[in-house]
């Protein structure tokens, strides 16, 4: 029987523990990938205007089997950061409203949200997290404290990017909805790192990264929005706006053509989504969780860290990150990188540094001893880490 590890094109001269920033394909969909590319170059028009878009809704029917919702309420999109702004331009912010979120959420959508709010005279929320998080419970209650009569949107990560950080947002859609606000959850690390259920939660809107930890090549993502939220503005008006012919969903015509582009990565969903099947991905993403929690406390230890949270299935899956003192955080990953042979991120956030690893079916107890060993080995030269 063929090794997972056999199935990725990873460089093996380096230890790479840093699947979460940008997945590797496996070989079946990278081939799929290859495939398809080749059948739109040998006839352009036909794929681009009738037989891929057969395709993408075989490919949208998958994900959204795959993701527990209708295929009509999902559209593609290269990232997520393409469904924040489509949604943050879609929200009618006033001069007063709020946008409440943590003050832990990934860079690039805090600049959008930055950017739309001053655009109105609106204000970003960034609800503090106090370490270490101590449960569901209490950062929900926390979470909270941000929240007031001019609140119009959560906008909250289901994974953390720098701190790792798999949040409640189950609980926290479901107590805005009793406060009637509305939810947006960018879920860019979660789907086949953690199940993702959009029918049976009370999440609103939903954007997710399949070229993560779904292995699909660069440029695949997902919005989900609720059907009494649709269509909502296209950010790119297209062809699909005022159609010639108009298919059933304003949703799908706003959204899911604009423009000329090869979409070819938004149709290796099926072929993820059986590799996944046929090696029993869940089992794995579990395997891999115990190689993270094994190690957590000793990656914590060497950094001089206390953990953020409890190490546990509600706050951590295949990523974990800890404070790192240092004040050349770039320099720090170079060396990493060039001299150990090391990939793994050495992120700023505000005024703290985090160093994560990513575990996914390839890697190993050696991966992390080699990553303990090279922090060791920079800790005992002096400099780079405090």
């Amino acid at each position: 029987m063929q090794k997972l590890n056999d199935f990725f094109f990873l460089n093996k001269d380096i230890t790479f523990l840093n699947f979460g920033s940008f997945g590797s394909c496996v070989k079946p969909v990278f081939e799929k990938y290859q495939q398809l590319q080749l059948e739109m170059e040998q006839e352009p028009v036909d794929f681009i205007t009738n037989k891929g878009l057969q395709y993408l809704q075989q490919s949208r029917e998958a994900l959204a089997a795959y993701l527990n919702c209708n295929a009509s309420d999902l559209v593609f999109v290269t990232n997520p950061s393409y469904a924040v702004n489509t949604v943050a331009k879609q929200m009618v912010l006033k001069e007063g409203d709020e946008i409440l979120t943590t003050d832990i959420e990934y860079g690039a959508c805090d600049k959008v949200w930055e950017f739309y709010c001053s655009k109105a005279g609106a204000k970003y929320v960034r609800q503090p997290v106090s370490f270490p998080i101590e449960s569901k419970e209490q950062f929900v209650e926390n979470f909270f404290k941000g929240l007031t009569s001019k609140t119009k949107l959560v906008f909250l990560s289901h994974i953390t990017s720098s701190t790792a950080l798999r949040l409640p947002v189950e609980e926290i859609c479901k107590k805005a909805k009793q406060y009637g606000v509305l939810t947006f959850i960018d879920g860019a690390h979660a789907p086949a790192q953690v199940p993702v259920d959009l029918s049976n939660t009370d999440i609103d809107m939903y954007t997710g990264a399949c070229h993560k930890w779904m292995m699909t090549p660069k440029g695949s993502s997902f919005m989900y929005v609720k059907k009494a939220l649709q269509p909502l503005e296209p950010l790119v008006v297209s062809w699909g706006y005022n159609a010639l012919f108009p298919s059933d969903s304003l949703f799908l015509d706003y959204h899911q053509m604009n423009g000329t582009r090869d979409y070819t990565a938004f149709l290796t969903l099926p072929t993820a989504i059986d590799f996944m099947k046929a090696h029993h991905w869940w089992q794995v993403a579990s395997n891999c969780r115990t190689l993270v929690f094994a190690n957590a406390l000793e990656h914590c230890n060497l950094l001089g860290a206390q953990p953020l949270s409890p190490i546990n299935e509600d706050f951590v899956a295949q990523m974990y990150s800890a404070n790192i003192k240092t004040k050349e955080p770039e320099l720090l990953h170079k060396t990493l990188l060039e001299k150990y042979k090391i990939q793994v991120p050495v992120m700023r956030h505000g005024h703290q540094v985090f160093l994560r690893y990513s575990i996914n079916a390839f890697n190993t107890q050696q991966h992390l001893d080699i990553l303990f060993d090279a922090i060791r080995d920079i800790k005992k030269q002096g400099g780079l880490i405090e």
